[in-house]
């Protein structure tokens, strides 16, 4: 029997205990500001959908988050140990690059038992700034009946070559939640994929900003 609001085969006490890790040791490692935290729902299917710069950004969000979160993680991480817990965390592997509906509809389920799932639609590490999606985030949106949260990080990314920060400052920004009506078929998933990449595009812009009005000159590695 599954944990309330986590994927089948998913232990509740395990999920706490990695959520626990995240915020006493992972979180240390950083100077992180969480901005609107109070904006996500307390209940009901959320879809939060994130920038993704660094390898970090699934850590921090995973205890930052004020509710119980499935994410969709590359396979390539399921191996050994990590592929024994990351599935009692209530992680769910999806293949990069491949169309696999099987993760899809674990993390539908997770929505229609009223659940809260994270994806990073841009795919793949980068810059952060969500110029590409992924069409999975609009699938979930729509066949969960989901509410959208948006949720912007900056500060994680370091270019290659440059020198290890000592505790860099991370901010995270959770945007207003919304509800887009997603149309059916091909077309009406593209379009709302254009919909979430612009809501999150605009949020990490505004972050930006915030960072730079601020005196953090170098948005994503100050």
């Amino acid at each position: 029997m599954s944990a309330k609001g986590l994927p089948e085969g998913a232990s509740g006490p395990i999920h706490t205990f990695g959520r626990g890790i995240s915020k006493f040791i992972v979180r240390p490692a950083f100077r992180v500001r969480v901005h609107g935290r109070e904006r996500v729902p307390s209940s009901g299917p959320v879809v939060f959908i994130a920038n993704h710069s660094s390898m970090v950004e699934p850590q921090l969000l995973f205890g930052m988050l004020s509710r119980r979160t499935a994410f969709l993680v590359k396979e390539e991480l399921f191996r050994g140990f990590v592929g024994w817990f990351f599935p009692k965390l209530g992680q769910i592997p999806v293949k990069r690059g491949a169309v696999d509906r099987k993760p899809l509809m674990m993390a539908v389920k997770v929505l229609e038992d009223g659940g809260a799932v994270g994806i990073f639609p841009e795919g793949t590490r980068g810059l952060g700034d969500a110029e590409n999606f992924e069409r999975g985030a609009a699938f979930l949106v729509r066949a969960g009946n989901a509410t959208v949260v948006p949720v912007a990080t900056r500060g994680t990314y370091r270019p290659a070559g440059a020198k290890r920060r000592w505790r860099p400052r991370v901010d995270i920004m959770v945007g207003e939640p919304f509800t887009p009506a997603i149309g059916k078929g091909r077309t009406g998933l593209e379009e709302g994929t254009e919909r979430l990449r612009i809501a999150l595009a605009d949020l990490v812009k505004a972050l930006d900003e915030w960072r730079l009005e601020h005196g953090l000159q170098d948005t994503r590695q100050d």
